[in-house]
């Protein structure tokens, strides 16, 4: 594997124009359960290449310099991923824990199915933010795209812009707080009460997340939970 001469001890550059993903992703691996190695890495060049950073199990620091592909850290676990650039489909896909930022704007599915940890967003997110949630926290800078938080279980997803149609559909317990409009709601997504423990809740994620905003401003949405139980008189619809 390629490997630019490292600034500190404990930094290690990695340049994706002369090592192939698969053998910056096995040296990420290897440094899971605390083996030794270095706790950071600069990715350089990675042209928008799939699959970057996954599957990582280590407290360990990764900044990655320009656009990433599908599913850039997925399954994260303990480490921090940072994108320098915009991410494609599944950016931070069922993240278990650690934190993922990206400084750009995120395409479609980010943080599905995420079970832990936190996925910064500086920019807009597209489509399908934050469907079927199970405990990340999701803090978006810009705008969400239609049918995000679809399926939430739990977990917050803080959108400081504006939100599209089917927002929060069939949703379960996660909240939603929208600072700006939101085109439309989904099945079983009202809008609930902004009490002050709320206030707190997105106040402490925004400043996690090192974004500037007022968290008097935003508005809270989840379940009205009426698809928790089947209803006979709804039989004919089913």
């Amino acid at each position: 594997m390629a490997v630019v001469a490292s600034e500190t001890a404990e930094l290690e550059v990695v340049d994706l124009s002369t090592t192939s993903v698969r053998e910056l992703n096995q040296r990420l691996h290897h440094l899971a359960g605390g083996a030794p190695g270095p706790r950071g890495f600069r990715i350089l060049n990675p042209s928008g290449a799939h699959a970057l950073a996954c599957g990582l199990d280590a407290e360990i620091d990764v900044e990655i310099e320009g656009h990433v592909g599908y599913y850039c850290a997925g399954m994260n676990k303990l480490a921090t991923v940072r994108v320098h650039g915009n991410a494609s489909t599944g950016i931070a896909e069922n993240l278990m824990s650690g934190r993922v930022v990206v400084e750009g704007n995120v395409s479609q599915s980010a943080g599905a199915t995420g079970r832990g940890g936190l996925l910064v967003v500086r920019g807009d997110a597209s489509s399908r933010c934050g469907i079927s949630m199970k405990g990340i926290d999701i803090v978006v800078g810009g705008s969400v795209g239609h049918m995000s938080a679809f399926m939430a279980q739990t977990g917050c997803l803080v959108v400081c812009g504006d939100a599209g149609d089917a927002l929060g559909d069939s949703i379960y317990e996660a909240r939603l707080y929208i600072r700006g409009s939101v085109a439309g709601l989904g099945a079983d997504c009202i809008e609930k009460e902004m009490r002050e423990e709320h206030v707190t809740q997105v106040a402490g994620l925004l400043e996690a997340s090192g974004i500037d905003a007022d968290a008097s401003d935003f508005r809270r949405y989840g379940s009205a939970r009426q698809l928790y139980n089947f209803k006979i008189d709804n039989a004919g619809a089913y």
